[in-house]
């Protein structure tokens, strides 16, 4: 998830207008041509698609992918007056998605020296490094584990970046049958597509649910169960709408219980229905995760790393994330309920904040009264303590898998922080609960997490864990998402939810 806007330029591009060019001689002048853009083309809510296909045609575009499902079409065209042609008796909405990648917040990953692996002394009964994974004593994972380490028919569907098939901890746990990648909204299911490139943000999210228990490196929350890399990042980092819808789809379609999304859909960070631009990737995403849950899958979503009371929505001021090197984005302002966080404020997703080692909300953790349903450890590298700094051993330690130079896969373990650790702690216990209990629906799921979790009262008056830091911030030093913040409510409140999710108590 995102906390500081991406500082390098990648390929989103933005919508342009072709030039026809008169042809002399008497022809007729020649088409308009733009560039091979992607368009999301929404048929009527319920309807079929075949009428929007035909209107798809006669507009010049191609349909790239049919999820009739949810009555959406993938298409590309070269067309620059598309989306005023295909309007039309069988199309709802349309838009472009040109410019809509966002780019996924990687964070800093610090990796753990070979020296360091080799040396690693943790409790042989677990992994070797189990001893620096503090995150897994907090929600009592051996004592899970002493009843339930999981069931090999629980699927979790990892919308990420891929994840690596050649890592130690990791290639007996994938379930490859299930594999994909979704970019740009197509699926293929070769290995090397689904396989990490440039980022091992995913394999760091599936080490946290389910690095198996061989001896080697660490443990997850549930190694018996099996995860599937349903791959919507680019080589470039971005995840972009078309394969958001892919991969819900691909996950209820091919037996997932559960899916994890640790990104949020659309470079600013809320997607406002309201806005024409935005609409019509709200109504996609949204039906994809409503057609999801009808088959049985929960989607567990991360909330944030803005620092953001995602309960009380006006001015977005990091948006868009997907902006060249050097150009600040312009604050939106007047935003109102209308403007939601996608997938985390998608009716039916589980939306999970981040804690530290000491319990308390991370410094950049985004929060909401009514809007965060649990939390779990999510790391805080900056402040153990109030006003103490702290290391990378604070943070989240898991499995990492990227290509080099080379091309070649550089498997390892490495510290990451943020709500996309969070998010998996919460996938990796709900696996648990659905290893323990088999049957129950994503609503009965949802409400299980939230009833076995363990309240945390919100702390006393304002929560500044940088006090009297000096004004203004230097952007180059520090997160401009430093500040204080206000947890509201009780038992369930703002920063944690109904609480701290628990794997012993879901398996007990």
């Amino acid at each position: 998830m995102k906390n500081l806007r991406r500082k390098t330029l990648a390929a989103a591009s933005v919508v342009a207008l072709g030039v026809g060019l008169a042809v002399t001689g008497g022809l007729a002048p020649a088409a308009a041509v733009g560039p091979d853009t992607t368009f999301l083309v929404l048929a009527p809510q319920g309807g079929k698609t075949d009428k929007a296909a035909a209107r798809v045609a006669a507009a010049k575009g191609t349909v790239v992918a049919s999820y009739d499902q949810i009555g959406v079409l993938v298409v590309r065209s070269t067309n620059p007056d598309f989306a005023t042609q295909v309007a039309g008796a069988g199309v709802e909405s349309v838009a472009s998605t040109a410019g809509l990648g966002t780019a996924l917040d990687e964070g800093e990953t610090v990796e753990v020296s070979a020296e360091a692996v080799a040396n690693a002394t943790g409790d042989p009964t677990k992994e070797p490094m189990y001893g620096q994974q503090w995150d897994m004593n907090m929600i009592h994972v051996p004592q899970a584990h002493a009843v339930n380490s999981g069931s090999s028919n629980v699927v979790v569907g990892v919308l990420d970046s891929g994840i690596s098939s050649s890592h130690p901890d990791l290639a007996t746990q994938i379930a490859k049958d299930k594999s994909v990648s979704c970019i740009g909204g197509v699926t293929d299911t070769t290995e090397a597509a689904w396989n990490p490139t440039s980022s091992d943000h995913g394999t760091h999210v599936a080490g946290t649910i389910a690095a198996a228990v061989n001896g080697v490196g660490v443990t997850g929350i549930a190694p018996g169960v099996k995860v599937a890399a349903v791959k919507v990042v680019n080589n470039d980092g971005y995840i972009y709408p078309e394969a958001a819808v892919c991969g819900f789809l691909w996950a209820a379609d091919h037996g997932m219980q559960l899916t994890n999304n640790s990104y949020f859909i659309d470079p600013w960070e809320l997607n406002c229905r309201n806005d024409a631009r935005q609409r019509p990737v709200w109504q996609a995403v949204q039906r994809a995760i409503r057609y999801s849950q009808s088959k049985g899958v929960l989607n567990v979503a991360s909330a944030g790393n803005s620092n953001y009371d995602l309960a009380h929505k006006n001015t977005d001021y990091d948006s868009p994330n997907n902006l060249p090197e050097g150009q600040d984005p312009t604050p939106r302002v007047d935003l109102n309920s209308a403007c939601l966080d996608l997938p985390a404020e998608a009716p039916g997703v589980v939306t999970v904040s981040a804690v530290g080692p000491t319990g308390q909300k991370s410094y950049y953790s985004s929060y909401g009264q009514g809007v965060v349903d649990v939390t779990a450890p999510g790391g805080d590298s900056r402040f153990r303590t109030q006003g103490a700094r702290s290391t990378s051993t604070d943070t989240i330690l898991s499995t990492i898998g990227r290509l080099d130079a080379q091309g070649n896969m550089v498997n390892g373990w490495g510290y990451k922080q943020g709500t996309s650790m969070s998010g998996p702690h919460a996938t990796g216990v709900a696996a648990l609960a659905l290893s323990a209990h088999p049957g129950m629906t994503p609503g009965q799921l949802s409400a299980f997490l939230e009833r076995t979790a363990v309240a945390q009262s919100c702390p006393a008056g304002i929560y500044d864990p940088v006090p009297n830091w000096p004004v203004p911030v230097p952007p180059a030093t520090w997160p401009h998402n430093i500040g204080p913040s206000y947890c509201s409510g009780g038992a369930r409140n703002g920063f944690y939810g109904a609480g701290m999710v628990d794997a012993f108590n879901v398996v007990k």
